[in-house]
């Protein structure tokens, strides 16, 4: 089905390729209107999905816009499973609190359902929105302001024997793009590059460097192999002092830890810079371990990917767990009242089994809970003790969140 009625006499509908520009316009008007370079828009449009997308309209206006990418996260195991990523979500400032955005997460969940993927998948403009359609915050990322000028790196052994090479970004990204897929099965969160994707990550238009350099490249080599990468920009900052200039990083990966060392320090000792910036890092990485002063690295948390369990009984079987446990989970899910009841799991780090049961409940939480400790990074433990999720049977909490937990902190490895 491909139209269907919301409130206030509008329609929703299936995006069509010939409403695209005002569906889109819509969208960067809703988020605050600044025009964007022809080269970006041209790739978003590239990448919108149509049969995934839906617009709602007001007679010839488009007044809501929401889109569902085809995507493939890391969950706890290694596992690579189907999610939904919900994105260019919009509804134009005439048409607010007229049920407009609920028209669109009704229908995106429902087609989301009926694709069969058993995750749904978003970041926040604003974190308050997404919780009363049953998202959970399922990650975290930090925002670094570090003081390179007293904070000394201390590099693991073999980090000289690593070669490294400006590249142009362009030209490198097929090498960089091989140590990314490698790196995603290591860590919960992380996305599956798919078809398209890979020009978004060296986009730069020069409207989005905020009086930054063009985007700069240098890979790290082996024995001629490539085995990490560092994107960044240098933005400049002169006064009679001299330069107070700063290194903005936009990604970092390598394959060992001696490679990982090689390139932050590299970062670190970019000549006329005195401190590095970068935005929407793992909470735990290498670079932790190895500087002199964490206090003068200016760690700021802040919220990553929301989490949404569409199918709860296939979503919870998709991943591991990290020791044996057995647990009834009294759901509650007002959203997609499919998944509310009482699930058994059954599982450890070989595999689980999550099916419906007639059982008395060890634990009962709703749909945002297990959302929020999918990924194994948010401990149910945590969510216990904030009230959100109720222990029935004593001790199943703590041998819940236990096994929920995740070797590795979950991470988003890019935005959508």
């Amino acid at each position: 089905m491909t139209t269907s009625r919301t409130p206030a006499t509008t329609d929703l509908r299936v995006l069509r390729p010939d409403d695209w520009d005002q569906w889109y316009d819509n969208l960067l008007r809703a988020f605050g209107g600044m025009p964007e370079s022809a080269e970006e828009r041209e790739l978003w449009k590239s990448l919108t999905e149509y049969d995934r997308s839906v617009g709602v309209w007001d007679g010839d206006t488009c007044v809501g816009s929401a889109s569902a990418f085809t995507f493939q996260v890391t969950v706890p195991g290694g596992a690579s499973v189907q999610a939904a990523g919900v994105t260019l979500v919009g509804v134009a400032g005439t048409h607010r609190r007229r049920g407009v955005l609920t028209s669109m997460m009704r229908r995106q969940l429902d087609d989301v359902r009926s694709w069969g993927e058993p995750l749904a998948v978003l970041t926040a403009s604003e974190p308050a929105i997404y919780g009363r359609f049953g998202y959970g915050l399922g990650t975290h990322s930090l925002t670094l302001d570090i003081d390179t000028t007293r904070v000394r790196l201390t590099v693991p052994d073999g980090a000289d024997d690593v070669r490294l090479r400006y590249a142009v970004p362009a030209e490198a990204l097929d090498a960089c793009e091989a140590v990314y897929a490698r790196r995603v099965p290591e860590r919960p969160g992380m996305l599956a590059r798919m078809p398209g994707w890979a020009p978004v990550m060296v986009l730069d238009p020069e409207g989005e460097r905020d009086g930054a350099s063009p985007l700069q490249c240098v890979v790290a080599e082996r024995d001629g192999d490539v085995v990490g990468f560092a994107r960044f920009r240098v933005k400049p900052d002169w006064d009679v002092t001299g330069s107070n200039s700063a290194v903005v990083v936009e990604d970092v990966e390598a394959l060992d830890a001696a490679s990982q060392g090689a390139l932050w320090r590299f970062l670190f000792d970019i000549d006329l810079t005195s401190k590095i910036v970068a935005r929407g890092r793992p909470i735990e990485e290498p670079w932790h371990h190895m500087v002199s002063d964490i206090r003068r690295c200016g760690l700021h948390r802040r919220d990553g990917l929301y989490v949404r369990l569409v199918d709860v009984g296939a979503a919870l079987e998709a991943r591991t767990y990290q020791t044996p446990v057995d647990v009834v989970f009294d759901v509650e899910d007002a959203f997609c009242p499919w998944n509310s009841g009482r699930w058994r799991l059954t599982g450890d780090a070989k595999g689980a089994v999550c099916r419906r049961t007639e059982d008395a409940a060890d634990l009962a939480l709703s749909v945002r809970e297990l959302g929020a400790a999918y990924l194994g990074g948010v401990p149910l433990a945590g969510l216990g003790a904030a009230g959100r999720v109720r222990e029935v049977r004593q001790g199943a909490l703590a041998e819940a969140s236990v096994a929920f937990g995740s070797v590795v902190q979950p991470w988003l490895s890019h935005g959508f």
